[in-house]
């Protein structure tokens, strides 16, 4: 079944890139509505936008929506990769500013925050996207691939020329609530060149060792170290099952990517709908046995 928050909550965090306290709530929503962002601050226009991969306006530096009269909010990737790990169907996210705020890098306090609001099943089915064939994307040496699978599974390789990454790669299966312990607290991360480069242009100017890994040459900065030894390919896969949750439903295929980021995450959501012959959406009563057995054990975790 479809499932929504029981309750409003609310935090305050600072914006990556516009460094500005913003204030975030969720609240319930009914059946079918989705997941729908409210600029608050905006009042002379309209200021409430779909999180849907066809409102995507930007991927330079993370995942920008926006609608049809230009508003627009940023680095949602992690709040929804939080509402897909925990399962949350139908939400309304309202905020006074032009971007989630960071916290300190990864899903984990938007995850507590979901769960401190509680998941209410709700009297609809659930919908999926099921991927029927193998779907590509290639673009300056970057691959995506969605393939056809039984389950919820997110796999990826990064290739970095810095001895604290390297090659990385790892595959997780969104299953028994794994999503909150194998992917949730892996924080976003940088170079500190970059960081140098982003804040002389006005970006990232929130951005600091709370919020993000930071490297220099010698290796990791931050004081604490690393949350899992393969924290970085673990962070892109957090943002690829926020990524693609802007699908408009959970994807039941595999998502593999190679080098990928927030563009490629994009443009194989754009693939596969333009190719009505890859995907069938169905409710979960309507699948195989195996299929809507693994569905039930999902939303029992949630």
């Amino acid at each position: 079944m479809q499932n929504t928050i029981k309750t409003s909550v609310s935090l305050n965090g600072v914006g990556l890139h516009s460094g500005k306290d913003i204030q975030l709530s969720l609240y319930p929503a009914e059946e079918n509505t989705g997941i729908v962002f409210i600029r608050t601050d905006v009042t002379d226009k309209n200021n409430v936008i779909p999180a849907l991969w066809n409102k995507v306006a930007d991927t330079q530096l993370c995942s920008v929506i926006a609608n049809e009269d230009g508003v627009s909010v940023g680095t949602i990737e992690h709040l929804m990769s939080a509402l897909r790990g925990l399962n949350v169907d139908n939400v309304r996210i309202e905020l006074d500013g032009a971007e989630v705020p960071v916290m300190d890098g990864s899903a984990m306090p938007f995850v507590e925050l979901i769960e401190n609001a509680g998941v209410e099943a709700q009297a609809a089915p659930r919908k999926i996207i099921r991927i029927l064939k193998d779907v590509t994307v290639e673009k300056d040496g970057k691959r995506v691939t969605l393939s056809p699978a039984d389950g919820y599974v997110f796999g990826g390789m990064i290739v970095y020329d810095h001895p604290n990454i390297g090659n990385q790669g790892y595959e997780v299966q969104l299953l028994n609530g794994n999503f909150r312990h194998d992917i949730a607290e892996a924080r976003t991360f940088g170079f500190l060149k970059e960081v140098e480069w982003m804040r002389s242009q006005g970006l990232a100017l929130g951005g600091s060792l709370d919020n993000a890994i930071v490297l220099n040459d010698d290796g990791v900065m931050n004081p604490n170290g690393l949350r899992f030894d393969d924290e970085f390919i673990r962070h892109k896969l957090l943002d690829a099952i926020g990524d693609l949750y802007l699908a408009g439903a959970p994807i039941m295929g595999a998502y593999d990517g190679y080098k990928a980021g927030h563009e490629m995450n994009n443009l194989i959501l754009h693939a596969l709908f333009a190719d009505e012959s890859a995907y069938e959406i169905v409710e979960l009563h309507d699948f195989m046995p195996q299929a809507k057995a693994q569905a039930q054990v999902e939303a029992v975790s949630a």
